[in-house]
């Protein structure tokens, strides 16, 4: 009985340190893709700004205007500098906040409402961080899981861990992606291990196993499956 309650305790905590390590990986993720994923979110700004601007001559220079006054704020959270991104980032440039409410309607202010978000998350304030997410409507195959996921985390730093289960779920569901898609997959079967959910955590990372072993997360997915299936 107590080798039993020994090795239960050990396998407990084995999960709290990899949930610890994914919540951490997921500014690590972001610094190591950076590049990948911030040329997608300024492409998408000028796809959809080229098409509004088809649309609309009117708000042509408003979106033009907002993408060189953004600049700024950009260079900011890349630094990690996500307080003076959102308010200050400095030579008398707006910051996201500024951006989203003077050029509403805009690709630009959307792609802000992201960058707010996650600046938010990463200072803690998870409640104006999923504000910000929710108002975000991405596109393509790539920044509706980036949304989904961001959300997902936020949820679960408040420990409302259904609802970022869900969000881990839609996240993965996005698109199949080899990098994204194996790396939300792993999160929700965290998440459900954690939750005591072991059987759905197990075919997550089955799922992970089977249709992603070469990415990042399925190299070393077999421990999380051994250590689920006892």
């Amino acid at each position: 009985m107590a080798k039993r309650k020994k090795k239960q305790k050990r396998q407990e905590e084995e999960t709290l340190v990899d949930i610890v390590e994914a919540r951490d990986q997921a500014t690590d993720f972001f610094e190591k893709n950076q590049n990948y994923i911030l040329g997608g979110l300024l492409l998408a700004v000028l796809i959809f700004g080229g098409l509004f601007a088809y649309n609309n001559f009117y708000k042509k220079p408003k979106q033009q205007e907002a993408v060189k006054e953004m600049f700024q704020a950009e260079r900011q959270f890349e630094r990690d500098s996500f307080a003076l991104a959102l308010t200050n980032p400095g030579g008398g440039n707006p910051g996201f906040l500024d951006i989203i409410d003077q050029y509403g309607g805009t690709p630009a202010a959307n792609i802000a409402n992201y960058y707010a978000g996650i600046s938010y998350l990463n200072l803690g304030k998870f409640d104006a961080a999923i504000e910000y997410l929710s108002d975000y409507s991405p596109a393509g195959n790539v920044t509706p899981a980036m949304k989904y996921g961001a959300l997902g985390d936020a949820y679960s730093e408040k420990e409302d861990f259904d609802t970022a289960l869900s969000n881990y779920k839609k996240a993965a569901s996005a698109s199949d992606n080899d990098l994204l898609t194996p790396y939300y997959l792993k999160k929700v079967g965290l998440l459900n291990e954690k939750m005591g959910n072991t059987s759905e955590a197990s075919s997550y990372y089955k799922q992970i196993k089977e249709k992603y072993p070469d990415s990042p997360d399925g190299r070393d997915i077999d421990k999380y499956i051994a250590r689920v299936n006892g």
